[in-house]
Parts: structure tokens; C-alpha cells; sequence
């Protein structure tokens, strides 16, 4: 299914396998998953997770909404300009605050999906336990919609996760159920699954930023409120990512595949399609920095968990993260000339992952590769 145009893979599919060794100053990544694997020993965590609560609003009266809990994220989507919103928030004295500008989030959907990516605008802003907000659109905005979501205050419940080893050597991945994923978010009211899960060969790798605050001080929050944002908002029925990276460093499990096989795939090793790269999601696996990086670069520490997860699934995969390849859509043959290692704005009209990122990735595609020499 994948045609090289430049560099030879470096290596065919395999289930493990990496030299060991360092170069260029990057660590070797570690064996995945051999038959005497360096993982960390599998883990029991008991975390005590606030469920989700969330009012949502359309039309004329999702312009001025509160809520009867403290509103830490709202969500905004509308059809039309990108440019022009602003948000004021409403605290619980009665007082205003100042209008800021909405920076919308990246395009993406399912493959196929409903509406236009180039204009289904969409944001999430993080707002601190308001008590409500006032929105301005850009002239021409229809189909307007708010979400208040709050995954801060809300009634906890305790979980305790299933074991599961920790399949990237370097890196502690924190599960779904650890960052506090509501599973029930992935159904539908009669009780079916909304998005159930297709696998297909990996093809090529995706980096994103989330376009969100950057110095988050909850980043767990912050995912949960883009889960529910994705699942429920936009109607994807779960995250549309395969893994995000926080400013720590932590690697978090993004859409759902069970407890079997390493996360993002199936036992066998094909790669769940997520909801990333409108288009050209199966196959393509995407990586979310959580931040914007516009007008800076993620921290060193994500930095280096984004190199070093790149360099176990290139190794994992058989790839060459320094290859130009042409990605073909395994369900509708729809073909793309990317690198193997690629920004969302290559899929997609999007600033995403960000102009100070997107211009470290020939460095980011170096360095994967040499971790893996």
C-alpha cells in the first residue's frame, strides 16, 4: 500500500527490534515489545477522576450562556470566517471581563465526514471556573454553537486501571482510564458504539499541536475536555488523536483500542484510524503536542518524549522517519505525497502544528533517525 518516492524503508514490519546505541547526541530507543522486552513492569494505579459535566447551546442563545457549575473550557464551533470571534467571561459577582480572540483549533474529522473542514470552525478555550461568557462572531457565522465544560469540579469517582505493561521503553504512558477518559462518552444513547474501531497498516506519522494554552497546569483536564469536545461536540465518538505529549514530557493514550497490543493498535499491530487528518486518517498515525507553537517551540522535555515516541514507532513500523512516501487511503485509495514524518498543515489547510514547530521538523526527522541507529 505505501510507495517510496525517496529514501529505502529502513527496515521491514516487525512485531520488535532496535540497536541499541546513540547518536547525535539522541539515546537509542530501546527493543518494543521482543520476546525479552524492556518495558517497565506493569502498573496499578488508583486515581480519583471529576466526571465531565457540560451545557450545551445553539443558535442566538449560545451567545450569552452560564452554567450552574463553574465553567473551566468552552467550546465554540460555527460555520464560516475563522477570523473575528472573541469570548468575555462572566464571573460570579456579575462583572465582565476583557474580549480576547478565539484562536480556532486545527481542522480535522473523520474521513468522509460531514461539512467542510475549511469551514467548520472550531475552539476551545480554557476559562477558570466562569460563571458564564458572552460570544462576538465574525460576520457571516452560522450554525453556532457553545459547549460550557467543566473536567475539574465535578462529582469523582475512584478508578483503578487494568494492569498493562509500558510498551515504550523511555517513556510512561498514562492510560486512558489514568487520565480519566468517561468510556460511556463513546456510545450512543441506544447503547451502540458511535465510532467503533477500524485497523489498517501504519503508513506515515502526523504531528499536531493542539492550538490550546500553553503553561496548562492540569494537562489531564485539558484532555478530557478535547475528549469530549471530539466525541460528543463534534460528533466523533471519541479523542481524535493517537497520543498526546504534554509540556512534562508525558505521553498520554489517545483513542481507544482495549487492552490488548500496544496503544493506537490492534494485537496484531495495525494502527486504529483516529479522527486527525480529514481525509486521510487510516493508516496515519497522529501525535498531538498540547500547546500552541506559533510563536514558540514545545518545552525540551516534550520535545524529547515526541522524538523518542516517533523513534519506537518508526522502529515498530519498519520506517524511515527521514522518507518521502505516498500515503494511500486504504478505504477510498485517495493518495497524498508527504514525508514520512509530516506536519497537519501537509494533509490540510491549517496552520497546525504550528509555524515554530512545523520549521523543526527536518530537525525532529534527523533526530528520530538517529535514535534509531
Amino acid at each position: 500500500m505505501l510507495r517510496e518516492l525517496a529514501l529505502p524503508r529502513r527496515s521491514v514490519l516487525r512485531a520488535a527490534g532496535v540497536a541499541a546505541g546513540v547518536a547525535a547526541g539522541v539515546a537509542a530507543v530501546p527493543a518494543i515489545g521482543s520476546a525479552a522486552p524492556a518495558v517497565a513492569a506493569p502498573r496499578m494505579r488508583t486515581t480519583r477522576v471529576p466526571r465531565t459535566r457540560a451545557k450545551r447551546v445553539t443558535g442566538a442563545a449560545a451567545r450569552a450562556v452560564r452554567a450552574d457549575f463553574p465553567i473551566e473550557y468552552v467550546a465554540v464551533d460555527w460555520s464560516g470566517p475563522r477570523r473575528g470571534a472573541g469570548i468575555r467571561l462572566l464571573q460570579r459577582d456579575g462583572s465582565r471581563g476583557a474580549w480576547t480572540a478565539l484562536r480556532p483549533v486545527c481542522a480535522a474529522g473523520a474521513d468522509g465526514g460531514a461539512g467542510d473542514p475549511a469551514r467548520s470552525v472550531r475552539a476551545l478555550v480554557p476559562v477558570g471556573g466562569a460563571a458564564g461568557y458572552e460570544l462576538r462572531l465574525p460576520d457571516g457565522a452560522t450554525d453556532v454553537r457553545t459547549t460550557a465544560i467543566d473536567t475539574v469540579n465535578g462529582p469523582a469517582v475512584d478508578v483503578s486501571p487494568a494492569a498493562r505493561a509500558q510498551p515504550f521503553p523511555g517513556l510512561d504512558v498514562i492510560t486512558r482510564a489514568e487520565w480519566g477518559a468517561d468510556e460511556s462518552l463513546r456510545f450512543k444513547p441506544d447503547g451502540s458504539e458511535n465510532s467503533p474501531q477500524t485497523y489498517y497498516p501504519a503508513q506515515t506519522l502526523t504531528v499536531h499541536h493542539t492550538a490550546g494554552a500553553n503553561g496548562d497546569t492540569d494537562p489531564a483536564a485539558t484532555i478530557r475536555a478535547y475528549y469530549y469536545l471530539h466525541a460528543i461536540v463534534n460528533d466523533w465518538g471519541d479523542i481524535g488523536y493517537h497520543f498526546l505529549i504534554d509540556e512534562a514530557g508525558r505521553v498520554y493514550e489517545g483513542r481507544y483500542t482495549g487492552t490488548d497490543g500496544i496503544p493506537a493498535h490492534d494485537a496484531g499491530g495495525k494502527a486504529v484510524t483516529a479522527f486527525h487528518t480529514a481525509g486521510y486518517n487510516s493508516g496515519n498515525l497522529g501525535i498531538a503536542l498540547l500547546g500552541t507553537f506559533e510563536g514558540q517551540g514545545p518545552t525540551a522535555a516534550a520535545r524529547q518524549s515526541l522524538t523518542t515516541l516517533l523513534a519506537s514507532l518508526s522502529d515498530y513500523h519498519g520506517f524511515d522517519p527521514r522518507a518521502a512516501v505516498t500515503f494511500v487511503n486504504p478505504v477510498n485509495g485517495v493518495e497524498k505525497n508527504v514525508q514520512m514524518i509530516s506536519g497537519h498543515r501537509d494533509w490540510l489547510a491549517t496552520e497546525c502544528p504550528g509555524t515554530v514547530m512545523y520549521g523543526d521538523l527536518p530537525a525532529l526527522r534527523t533526530d528520530v533517525a538517529a535514535a534509531l541507529s
